[in-house]
């Protein structure tokens, strides 16, 4: 197991993290720029990442801030976990007042347009988390808020929500039935983004859509993330404490533009529904 190394965005000891690898046989990755700003992101094109190994060309680990008073953890690479096949976002106690939890997120740094995103992750559970798949640019990149949602907030892993934001406005939001506890095993949820229209599947099953003119427009990075509130709990539930750390274990994650059809067995894309696209070799 990786630990996706640094701590907090106070600085990196690299000589004790360097004589830790060598003990554990850790794989420490230099810490990104602590800072929630970031430049205008290059436009991504299609990719299949099974995570056999982390990518930091494709990925960016969030690291040493909040995004928000809503939100009861700082982003710490500590709370990232990557092993071949496999990137856990942890909810992590850390026994400290001051910093009292940890929580992991990964984002791509690129965005990406129209499309079909999915991505293959289980959940733990736990009541005032939220264990998100979604896609978002803001005016922390100097672009209006268009963001597109899956949300399971782990008080209920029987359901999700899904959601877009339209220039910061929060707009066709529902919850839906999973085929299973969101614990139980993975699932995979995708989403597929048109101009005029949007449609969300969990495995391969749809169970949301929306058309017309309210829909995000501007490319957006995607984002998965694991973290907790003390405030949002008419949304999200009251917190408790969990006593230990929380995943989020992420199988893989991919992205289809529009037009492309089906690129990998797994994809919604090569369901029935889409039949009409070329299969794989």
């Amino acid at each position: 197991m990786a630990w996706l190394g640094g701590i907090f965005w106070k600085g990196v000891d690299m000589a004790g993290l360097r004589t830790l690898a060598g003990m554990v046989g850790l794989v420490l990755l230099a810490a990104a720029p602590a800072s929630p700003v970031h430049a205008q992101a290059a436009q991504g094109t299609s990719f299949f990442d099974g995570l056999d190994t982390f990518d930091p060309a494709r990925w960016l680990v969030s690291d040493g801030w909040t995004n928000g008073p809503h939100q009861n953890c700082w982003w710490s690479r500590k709370a990232v976990l990557a092993q071949k096949g496999e990137v856990t976002l942890q909810f992590l106690p850390t026994g400290k007042t001051d910093r009292p939890y940890l929580c992991g997120e990964i984002q791509t740094n690129a965005v990406f347009g129209y499309g079909t995103y999915e991505a293959r992750f289980r959940t733990d559970v736990g009541s005032g988390i939220n264990a998100a798949f979604f896609t978002y640019i803001g005016p922390v990149h100097n672009q209006p808020h268009d963001e597109i949602d899956f949300e399971v907030l782990t008080r209920d892993t029987s359901r999700v929500s899904v959601n877009t934001y339209v220039n910061a406005k929060p707009m066709n939001g529902t919850t839906a039935p999973l085929p299973q506890p969101s614990e139980a095993g993975f699932l995979t949820y995708s989403f597929v983004w048109e101009p005029t229209r949007l449609r969300w599947y969990v495995e391969g099953k749809l169970v949301h859509e929306v058309s017309g003119p309210n829909l995000p427009t501007h490319p957006q990075k995607i984002y998965l993330s694991h973290w907790g509130s003390d405030t949002l709990s008419d949304w999200m539930g009251s917190f408790s404490d969990p006593g230990r750390p929380l995943n989020m274990v992420i199988d893989w994650v991919a992205f289809t533009a529009a037009g492309e059809g089906c690129a990998f067995k797994a994809s919604v894309l090569c369901t029935e529904a889409f039949s009409d696209k070329a299969a794989p070799p």
